[in-house]
């Protein structure tokens, strides 16, 4: 059970580490974090661990009753400058790389790093086939598909109404309605948030994706989700009372079910759209 809530891009209870990855964004994430960061940081608490031992042990009042006098020394003073530079300059390129894929929508042509953290650019993803817009309103999400000229409302669900569901979905997850789109299709985000309001974030942890959602600019980001199922997300910046209750729900389906739920909803409702899908298992 905790594998399947796992592959559907949740957290689950007992969780260590980051959600299963299922974008190249996530996985150049997933690859940062576990290689470079990861290691840095064990390694620099594990120095820091020694030198409190080297301490206690050397230069406690019994061990060491005459104190040094000894005011600097100009090759610690030099080590311990210079050797945290380079540790963020490592750390510093792969996360600007990082933060540069997820905010330059493919065209095509430009390559992303994919699980490969220091490749510099060696996965291909196709250019952009559907535009969406969100808005981030007091407090639920508008999502526009730009090209088509639809639109959905998207706001969480009532305890009551998700213990109806089959199957349950997730508790503070659970939306009305799911933004619904294809696999394996690169899907360029444009968020933003109602001008009347404040300042939202779009996150998705198994894109790898969270950006501000401004009122009254826009800003793009991008994913390609390379398996089918529900992937969830929350606004997470504190936006006001409701902060909590504003989940992101989005449904990958194929390829074939989004044209004819997509074509459904061009000739009726989003309800009539989500009609077409098969039921949740």
């Amino acid at each position: 059970m905790v594998a399947t809530a796992q592959e559907q891009g949740h957290p689950v209870p007992g969780q260590i580490g980051l959600q299963p990855s299922v974008t190249p964004i996530m996985d150049s994430i997933h690859a940062f974090h576990d290689g470079p960061l990861l290691w840095t940081s064990v390694l620099i608490a594990l120095l820091v661990l020694v030198l409190l031992i080297v301490v206690i042990v050397r230069f406690n009042a019994k061990a060491n009753p005459k104190p040094s006098t000894t005011t600097h020394n100009t090759l610690v003073e030099i080590v311990w400058t210079v050797v945290p530079i380079l540790i963020l300059v490592i750390i510093a390129i792969p996360s600007f790389a990082v933060l540069t894929d997820q905010l330059t929508v493919p065209d095509g042509q430009r390559k992303y790093l994919g699980s490969n953290i220091f490749s510099f650019g060696d996965v291909e993803v196709p250019a952009a086939a559907l535009t969406v817009k969100a808005t981030g309103q007091q407090w639920y999400w508008d999502y526009e598909y730009v090209d088509q000229g639809k639109s959905i409302s998207s706001s969480i669900l009532s305890e009551e109404a998700r213990q109806a569901q089959v199957p349950v979905q997730p508790r503070l997850l659970a939306v009305d309605y799911q933004l619904v789109v294809p696999v394996d299709t690169t899907v360029r985000m444009q968020i933003t948030a109602d001008p009347s309001g404040v300042i939202h974030a779009f996150a998705v942890p198994s894109f790898g994706i969270k950006i501000d959602a401004v009122p009254g600019k826009l800003n793009e980001t991008w994913f390609n989700a390379r398996k089918t199922g529900i992937y969830y997300g929350q606004c997470s910046e504190l936006c006001g009372k409701d902060h909590a209750f504003m989940p992101i729900a989005v449904r990958v389906v194929t390829k074939e079910e989004f044209a004819a739920w997509m074509a459904a909803f061009e000739a009726g409702t989003v309800d009539d759209a989500n009609a077409t899908l098969p039921a949740l298992s």
